[in-house]
């Protein structure tokens, strides 16, 4: 009787094991795809002349910066209301629409230099997510710290635009930099619990679309903070 006992739990602890990675890896999955989509869109879009006068030169550069924004306000507010095709399609247009708004990138910094910023904004992305994955500390405290301080950057970046210090630029990138560090851990940990909530096949695809754009993200935020610190602009 023990030794049935023994083999249900360990059995239990398999496929939950398993059920567990196999959602991290839709995780990382739709993550990966929409970076994908994310520098595809971009590159094309600044190597076309033709393209970046049209988007950034008329009224259309406003539409261009602000859909990713209102994509993903839209996605987190709809997300639990959208079948989870749905809402891949949208984690995907949001995705491309990053990729537009970011195309001035290729014409500000050289391209050595944002291929060197991707590979040390993933090593650190990688190396937190695994921290966030594997911890048994409790990591809510400090993301609800590190929110605060992601509400500090968003205000200090505002008030520099007027002020234009390159003292303060560099201070926010840096801070920028260790917020979404931090993030990155963070989300990893929150993404992970989510998944023992054992919810329906629906709800846990579009955990899965959920924790993809969050990870993506801290991703983009923390390459971008990253390049604006290290980047070496064009001539």
């Amino acid at each position: 009787m023990k030794d049935k006992v023994t083999s249900f739990y360990k059995d239990a602890a398999a496929a939950v094991s398993l059920g567990l990675r196999n959602y991290m890896l839709k995780v990382f999955t739709h993550m990966s795809i929409g970076l994908a989509f994310t520098a595809i869109v971009s590159f094309a879009i600044s190597t076309s002349p033709a393209l970046m006068r049209t988007l950034f030169a008329t009224g259309l550069q406003w539409i261009v910066l602000l859909a990713p924004l209102g994509i993903v306000l839209f996605l987190s507010a709809r997300i639990a209301h959208l079948s989870s095709e749905a809402a891949t399609a949208w984690f995907y247009a949001y995705s491309a629409s990053v990729g537009a708004s970011l195309a001035p990138i290729f014409l500000v910094y050289t391209g050595e230099s944002i291929v060197t910023t991707f590979f040390i904004a993933s090593s650190m992305f990688l190396s937190m997510v695994i921290y966030g994955y594997t911890t048994e500390k409790d990591l809510t405290g400090v993301g609800s710290f590190l929110i605060m301080g992601l509400f500090g950057v968003v205000i200090a970046s505002i008030v520099n635009i007027f002020v234009r210090s390159s003292v303060t630029s560099l201070i926010i990138s840096i801070v920028g930099v260790l917020v979404f560090t931090g993030l990155t851990a963070f989300d990893a940990q929150r993404i992970k619990s989510m998944y023992f909530d054992g919810d329906a096949q629906d709800i846990t695809e579009k955990k899965a679309i959920f924790g993809a754009l969050s990870l993506y993200m801290d991703f983009i935020n923390l390459f971008l903070y990253i390049l604006r610190m290290l980047g070496a602009r064009r001539d």
